[in-house]
Formats: C-alpha cells, structure tokens, sequence
C-alpha cells in the first residue's frame, strides 16, 4: 500500500515536472522561477506554494548504479502545479551538515521500490546551489520595494506633469490640471497605504497588502493615462 501511494504521488507530481538538471549557479531560494536546470531566484511562485512532506518525506535517492544519492527531505509544488521540486538533502562535510538541493520532479524516478535520479553522484548533488527557504520578512521586502518604486514612478510622473502645465497653452493646461489632480489624489493614497503597512507591526503587515497592492493598481493606471 505504501509503495502504491509513492508511485501515485510521484506519477501525479512528474506530471507537473517541467526542467531538467543542468550545472550550478546562484543560490536557490524557495519562491522563485527557473532558469537553467535546477537554479532557483526568489519570486513568488513558489513562495506562495505549498509543500507535500510526508509521503516522500525520508526516502532515499539511488542513481542508476544503485548508489545513494541523499534523503528526499520535502516537496515544493507550485499553486498551479507546473512546476515541482523535490528538496534532496545530500549529507554534507563534516562540521557543515546537510546540504539541501531542489531538484525538478520530473528528474526523479521510481525503479522498483527505489528512488532513482539518473546520471548524477552525491558529489554532484554537493555542487549544486544550495536550497534555502523564502522567509515572510523577504517576501514583504520585496513588496514594500514594488510600491516604493511604483510610487517613485507617480512622483516623477506629477512633476513632468507639472512642468508641462507651466509652458502649456491654456487648453492643454486644463487638461493637464486635471489630470495632476488625479495623479496626485493617488499617490497621495498609495503613500499612506504604505506608510500605514510599514508603521504596523511585521507580522502584521499581510492584512494591508490588499489595500496597498489596490492602490499602486490604480496609480500605475493613472501614470499609464497621463499623457500630458
């Protein structure tokens, strides 16, 4: 019964497999999108997955030499399931500890009541970037730095504004004007948003993302519609 639910979960999850494996490069972060082979960046496809550890959760990996590649310590499977990744921990040197790899699904195969992930050594997996997981704090880092920037972006957009509405004759002016004041009304609304979400409390900071992510929405639109 328990190897019928590995073959079923593996089956079902190599389905979903996209990448294969390829050299090392930067760091892999848990929330990101692929490049080549198994790199990983931060983003937040799989920083909003969900992850699957007990039905794999231990299982060695064998290559095709029957040699033991590391342990299957958990499962990263994006919203939409496109993409799955199977955290691999390899071990490690001595006095380092285990070293943790996300190695696509899709390069995982069951051989009888084996793991198996063909054409790579425990050394090889030891060179690979090593896995670490997306933290919340980063996560809101980086959305604090996308509002930052896309008010950033009104503000420089209310000045051009205004200094076109300085030189323009008095048709375009009016229509400039009003525009500035809409431009305005909504950076003014994405700065307090924002300021509201930073002043809270860090783990807090989830219960404003809506109405922040609402605001820069409506001020993107009303930069894009500001043509001066």
């Amino acid at each position: 019964m328990k190897n019928a639910l590995i073959r079923a979960t593996v089956a079902t999850l190599i389905l979903s497999g996209t990448v294969g494996i390829a050299g090392p490069a930067a760091a892999q972060v848990a929330g990101g999108t692929t490049t080549t082979g198994v790199t990983i960046t931060e983003s937040t496809l799989l920083a909003h997955g969900w992850s699957v550890k007990k039905t794999l959760l231990g299982k060695t990996i064998y290559n095709e030499e029957g040699k033991k590649i590391g342990k299957v310590e958990d499962l990263i499977v994006a919203p939409d399931k496109s993409v799955s990744y199977v955290i691999v921990g390899a071990g490690g040197f001595v006095g380092i500890g285990r070293h943790d790899v996300a190695v696509p699904v899709s390069d995982i195969r069951e051989q009888g009541d084996r793991l198996v992930m063909a054409g790579v050594t425990k050394d090889m997996v030891k060179a690979m970037p090593e896995f670490t997981y997306a933290t919340d704090t980063g996560r809101r880092q980086r959305f604090v730095a996308a509002a930052d920037k896309d008010i950033a972006i009104g503000k420089a957009k209310v000045a051009d504004l205004e200094k076109k509405a300085g030189s323009a004759a008095s048709d375009a002016k009016a229509k400039i004007d009003l525009q500035l004041a809409a431009l305005r009304g909504d950076v003014k609304s994405a700065e307090a948003m924002l300021t509201e979400m930073k002043d809270a409390a860090a783990g807090r900071w989830k219960q404003y993302e809506a109405g922040v992510s609402a605001a820069t929405a409506r001020l993107r639109k009303s930069v894009e519609s500001a043509t001066g």
